[in-house]
């Protein structure tokens, strides 16, 4: 099943996208946003479900889909975190300056709780003020799970997931450092994530999906030229049921709950990269400094994933880097 939510007030208006992203149907007899849908996940499953089979099977018409009327599926959440679930990366970013890797990141999860008041779409714009800031890109998988008790075990994490999804967290490399060194988290280098025109039940990824690790390709485009397409089943230390178990640690987690894999990397970067900060290290490392540049107003991003038949599954996010003016 996928699942979409149209422009619509603050929290959007959900409605069921056919598998090939072509049509959609109004679920506003069932729930009217995706949060609602969320919080009440067992009844509101099957009647979305039902639309869903009825769209393919033609039994409803349905509106042509256009992914540039969408705001992000759950256009603002009320829980927001993002692991570095692929050490490799961190690693690598460790070693271009200099740094060596502390043992503990191998056996114990990097996560952060970020904005999720707005999320935003996948044909919206990438606004910054200035590009002195370091303008990048991190194209990552995440899930959405429903209620998650306090201390769930790794074992029972993965029945909490009920949607998958990728996303570009957009961050602002040169605002980093400053934060880091406060030993206080990010916050102003982490302005927006976006989402791409759909989220997915974990059916529709087929053997690709095995509860923890979503293993395809994710692309990673700058201006029409490919930066990387690594595997994003491979080289993730960290799976989602075990980034659900530590985070679930000490709290429960509501409805909605949004939870990012990290910049998906693998070992050696053959297959290229998944942030332009990468890139760099990967620069550094070779010869001494880095030469490509973060992204300058202009410049589109693109990411996507395909299922095995060369298929969009999620819809592409294809942004526009552009200048606001306070």
């Amino acid at each position: 099943m996928k699942l979409a939510s149209l422009k619509h007030g603050r929290d959007g208006h959900l409605v069921v996208v056919s598998k090939d992203l072509g049509k959609y149907v109004s679920a506003a007899d069932v729930a009217p946003t995706l949060q609602a849908a969320l919080d009440n996940w067992a009844d509101s499953e099957p009647k979305l479900r039902a639309i869903y089979d009825d769209l393919q099977t033609g039994k409803l018409d349905g509106s042509p889909f256009d992914p540039v009327a969408c705001a992000a599926p759950l256009p603002r959440a009320y829980h927001w975190v993002d692991g570095s679930a692929y050490v490799t990366h961190v690693e690598l970013v460790r070693k271009a300056r200099g740094a060596d890797l502390p043992e503990s990141f191998w056996s114990d999860p990097l996560v952060y709780m970020g904005a999720s008041d707005a999320f935003i779409g996948p044909r919206d714009d990438i606004e910054v003020e200035t590009e002195d800031w370091g303008i990048d890109f991190e194209a990552e998988v995440a899930v959405i799970t429903d209620d998650v008790p306090a201390g769930v075990s790794v074992e029972n994490a993965s029945g909490h997931i009920k949607l998958l999804a990728i996303l570009n967290d957009v961050s602002l490399r040169n605002l980093i450092p400053g934060e880091l060194a406060k030993q206080f988290g990010f916050y102003q280098s982490k302005p927006w994530t976006s989402f791409p025109p759909v989220f997915v039940t974990p059916d529709e990824l087929g053997d690709a999906w095995d509860g923890k690790k979503l293993s395809l390709p994710l692309h990673a485009i700058l201006n029409g030229v490919t930066v990387g397409s690594p595997n994003a089943g491979v080289d993730m230390t960290f799976d989602f049921t075990q980034l659900i178990h530590h985070v679930a640690k000490s709290r429960s987690l509501v409805a909605g709950t949004v939870i990012g894999s990290g910049t998906v990397s693998n070992k050696g970067s053959a297959d290229g990269s998944c942030c332009l900060a990468e890139v760099r290290c990967l620069e550094t490392i070779a010869d001494g400094k880095p030469s490509t540049p973060f992204m300058s107003f202009g410049d589109r991003v693109e990411i996507d994933m395909f299922d095995n038949e060369g298929k969009t599954i999620f819809g592409r996010i294809n942004q526009l880097v552009k200048q606001y003016t306070p």
